[in-house]
């Protein structure tokens, strides 16, 4: 069976081109549910989508705090929106999306995107590897509050499920913030395939120091 989606957009033009796309790709990406509200990714078939293809833009505003509930709840989120800011495309991942693309970049980096998040692989669209290409630093990875309050407390635990119980999150939704950061060690070319190696990243990235470990 192949991967499959939720799409939160209220542009039913959009939803509607999605799932065409979607429908011919190989293999085919099932469309789970759609709908103008994140709570369609939240709840009933929509919250057994393996990935969220979101929209920023709702209700005429960025909906910065609705992309933190999603990845909080440790959804893979494609951010699919019109804003091709490096600001926008940097603050989505700091929030914790597992990437960011315009609708500009269309199909044939929006299908791609969907099929890499799905196996826990990066992928870079032009717009955000622009973006990231900018950041003053540009090897190290942007990540999200969560991810490094998660990453840091795996530090100092002897399981993931130790880290589970402190912050009240499930174990699957532990390895999905740590498989994060992978991928967005990856993506900056710098991989991190083991715990020793994600302290070293840590170590030279300042998110910890030698006193701390």
């Amino acid at each position: 069976m192949g991967p499959s989606i939720v799409i939160v957009d209220d542009h039913p033009a959009i939803v509607d081109g999605v799932r065409a796309w979607c429908a011919a790709a190989e293999p085919p990406i099932r469309v789970l549910a759609a709908g103008a509200s994140p709570g369609v990714a939240l709840a009933g078939t929509g919250a057994e989508a393996d990935v969220v293809v979101f929209d920023l833009q709702l209700d005429g505003a960025p909906a910065f705090r609705a992309l933190t509930t999603l990845a909080d709840a440790g959804r893979r989120v494609v951010v699919y929106s019109q804003h091709a800011d490096s600001d926008t495309a940097l603050r989505c991942l700091e929030l914790g999306a597992a990437t960011y693309l315009t609708k500009a970049e269309g199909p044939e980096h929006l299908i791609p995107a969907v099929q890499a998040v799905v196996d826990d692989l990066p992928y870079t669209p032009p717009v955000l590897g622009g973006a990231m290409a900018a950041d003053r630093h540009p090897d190290r990875p942007v990540l999200s509050e969560r991810e490094r309050e998660v990453l840091l407390a795996w530090f100092e635990s002897d399981s993931k499920q130790l880290v589970a119980q402190r912050f009240h999150l499930s174990a699957k939704t532990v390895d999905t913030y740590i498989n994060r950061v992978r991928i967005k060690y990856a993506d900056v070319g710098r991989p991190a395939t083991t715990k020793a190696a994600l302290v070293a990243r840590a170590l030279q990235d300042g998110l910890i120091d030698l006193a701390g470990l």
